[in-house]
């Protein structure tokens, strides 16, 4: 186990290095300029050159690539000059609200789909199952800023029982307080990731179930109710591990616009301002933290599911 945690984590570092490499050169290719972005649109050439070689822009695209991995390494994810502010300073003070609405959204998703599974599972090819599985398949079909808009339509503006808008607290005290406005932002998120979660806990009850131990357990005289709990629902539950761990790049994805949708103040929001200002120095050091997140996701669902199953040996 310690040699293959090992191992991921080398293997982590290799693909966060290559993702930097990449993302610094397709950014350095857009159009643009910091110095543009800082002095404005009508600055003179001599200013525009002078700023270029105080912050080495006059320099070749490696030397640049050098100088922000020697940044990162202290820390350093870059300085808006629009915000006059430095990236790790923006991020810090966007990151705990993106980490409570996506919290309380995986939260919610996974106590209603594990259920939701289970009984779909148990009611294999009835009604119920395909209801519930229909309705799996619409939801996963729906783009999230279209879903939010619809949640928005129905609960907010035809029965006006939810604000339209997200809380803009600065603290998560403030957040948390009005949490009439959390309700949509976080239903968004989680209805989609409901209906992708309880199509494959379905699948992992139906595997389960079809197990030689199941038979045993029934035929010592177990009741079903424990038969599901104790045996088929532990052992399904494993895969579910794996499954978040991935689905974490669409989780983050479906928050930037959910977060655009609600006019959340999170890190989506953020990110999409940048892009709008062409702040890109911004947009590098969230798309970097976004892929440590995605990387880091996916090693902990391997460690995790290794953990889980003692029958896996990698």
């Amino acid at each position: 186990m310690t040699g293959y945690i090992i191992r991921r984590i080398g293997q982590s570092v290799v693909v966060l290095l290559l993702v930097t490499m990449v993302m610094f050169l397709m950014f350095h290719m857009l159009p643009g300029n910091p110095a543009r972005a800082e002095l404005g649109v009508k600055a003179q050439p001599a200013a525009v050159a002078a700023f270029d070689k105080l912050n080495g822009f006059d320099r070749p695209v490696w030397y640049q690539f050098w100088i922000y991995l020697d940044h990162l390494a202290h820390g350093n994810l870059g300085f808006s000059y629009l915000q006059n502010a430095s990236v790790a300073q923006l991020f810090l003070q966007r990151f705990p609200k993106s980490v409570l609405l996506l919290s309380l959204a995986t939260l919610v998703a996974i106590t209603v789909a594990v259920p939701l599974g289970v009984l779909q599972a148990v009611r294999r090819n009835k009604i119920d199952d395909y209801v519930l599985t229909g309705t799996s398949f619409v939801l996963y079909s729906f783009p999230t800023f279209w879903l939010g808009i619809i949640l928005i339509e129905i609960f907010a503006i035809s029965l006006h029982v939810l604000p339209p808008s997200a809380p803009s607290g600065t603290s998560l005290g403030a957040i948390l307080s009005d949490w009439q406005g959390l309700v949509l932002p976080v239903a968004t998120l989680a209805l989609v990731s409901i209906a992708s979660y309880s199509r494959y806990m379905r699948s992992a009850m139906i595997d389960s179930l079809a197990q030689d131990y199941i038979r045993t357990a029934r035929a010592k005289g177990l009741s079903e109710r424990l038969v599901l709990l104790r045996h088929a629902l532990r052992n399904s539950l494993i895969p579910m591990a794996t499954l978040i761990g991935l689905s974490v790049p669409g989780v983050l994805g479906g928050a930037v616009i959910t977060e655009d949708v609600f006019n959340y103040p999170g890190v989506g929001l953020l990110f999409i301002q940048s892009a709008t200002s062409e702040d890109f120095s911004v947009l590098l050091g969230l798309t970097l933290v976004a892929a440590v997140g995605v990387i880091v996701g996916n090693l902990v669902a391997d460690i995790g599911y290794a953990v889980l199953d003692p029958r896996i040996r990698y």
